[in-house]
């Protein structure tokens, strides 16, 4: 079986969903909509994250390092892949690979936006370590959920789309 050196899958690539899953609210939602597309989930953590028993679900340890789950999760993450995630230099760093971010709110990450996303998250930062700004980002609400659900789905179709050779889902 021939192997992409970049993601160790299998050359007839199948979409997988790389989920940045410290603080991360939706998982419970990805597990759902994964199983019922039939696309495999890589759920990575810097340490030991509890997953469904299930062969589409992989639970990865990336280690304790400062940037060892984002690490783990740009080096595999390309084109025709899902990235989970509100962590937006990775969001950046997997959306330059070719890869579909989508933050748990729903908001996706895009060619097009990153770049602002990108220098409004560097300003707000250093705002805050300068103590102009304490507030930290919106909590999440219940409306994000169901935003974040639909976000998923509607690029789970697109990608399938763009790929007509790829088979038929698993319903489950």
């Amino acid at each position: 079986m021939e192997y992409h050196a970049r993601s160790m899958t299998p050359a007839s690539h199948t979409t997988r969903i790389f989920v940045d899953a410290d603080a991360c609210p939706v998982k419970d939602e990805i597990y759902r909509v994964a199983v019922r597309h039939g696309l495999p989930v890589s759920v990575v953590a810097g340490n030991f994250i509890r997953v469904p028993q299930d062969p589409l679900i992989e639970r990865v340890a990336a280690g304790s390092g400062m940037d060892a789950a984002d690490d783990w999760i740009a080096e595999r993450a390309g084109k025709g892949d899902i990235v989970i995630t509100s962590d937006i230099p990775l969001a950046s760093r997997c959306v330059k690979a070719g890869a579909e971010v989508i933050a748990p709110n729903g908001k996706p990450f895009t060619e097009a936006s990153i770049g602002m996303t990108l220098a409004v998250r560097n300003l707000m930062t250093d705002l805050r370590s300068s103590g102009e700004i304490t507030g930290g980002p919106k909590s999440f609400a219940p409306r994000d959920r169901s935003t974040f659900l639909s976000a998923l789905d509607q690029t789970i179709r697109r990608i399938q789309r763009q790929r007509p050779q790829q088979p038929a889902p698993h319903q489950g």
